[in-house]
């Protein structure tokens, strides 16, 4: 893979992770709600997912995934059920009372790893980035050169960049955070963030296998 390649990868994956999505919008959630430890902890248990994904990528499991209507539709309904979960979860949060402290003081009453594990459970249970993974990485393989290496680089490559991602989204929304701690902010922004989690759990199920 040369350099003229790498690049075009890079773009083609840096236009894909910015892109608003489920993990976009937990890194929005959390830093907001939560503070920067937390996108730090969420956004890596993303990238972890990503691994996992883009490991059954190029270990042939994602071609029966993508083969089996069965088991792609397990694994779409699961991803969906959950980002509708936490969907409601924000919904019925913000009824209770408000997860943002005055004073930009952030509450946490969670530990890192369930926030680590949240971003984990997002990425893996989410199949387009599968879809992605396999449509991707083909165009971007060079049969001269070591496959494992390549595909060492390229996942690197869109980890990093998630990583990167994620963590800006959630430092501007943890400074923006003094806004939504005004009670007249509180109950919107936890019906509009429940709300784009329902729908992408919702869209998720429109999400078919490539043919």
């Amino acid at each position: 893979m040369d350099l003229h390649t790498l690049g075009i990868y890079f773009f083609v994956s840096f236009f894909y992770v910015i892109s608003p999505g489920p993990a976009v919008f937990l890194a929005v959630y959390n830093g907001a709600v939560s503070g920067t430890k937390t996108v730090m902890a969420s956004a890596l248990g993303n990238i972890t997912g990503l691994l996992f994904l883009s490991t059954l990528s190029v270990s042939g499991l994602s071609a029966i995934l993508l083969s089996s209507a069965l088991l792609f539709t397990a694994v779409k309904v699961t991803g969906a059920v959950y980002l509708i979960y936490l969907g409601v979860k924000q919904l019925l949060t913000g009824r209770k009372r408000s997860l943002i402290a005055p004073a930009g003081e952030k509450r946490q009453h969670r530990s890192l790893f369930s926030f680590y594990r949240e971003g984990f459970l997002v990425a893996a249970t989410n199949p387009k980035p599968i879809l992605f993974f396999v449509a991707l990485f083909p165009q971007f393989i060079d049969n001269h050169h070591q496959l494992f290496t390549q595909f060492m680089v390229m996942t690197l490559i869109f980890m990093a960049i998630s990583f990167s991602a994620l963590f800006t989204y959630g430092y501007l929304a943890d400074k923006a955070g003094g806004v939504f701690s005004q009670a007249r902010y509180v109950h919107w922004f936890h019906r509009i963030s429940g709300g784009l989690f329902i729908g992408l759990g919702g869209s998720l199920l429109l999400v078919k296998r490539s043919t």
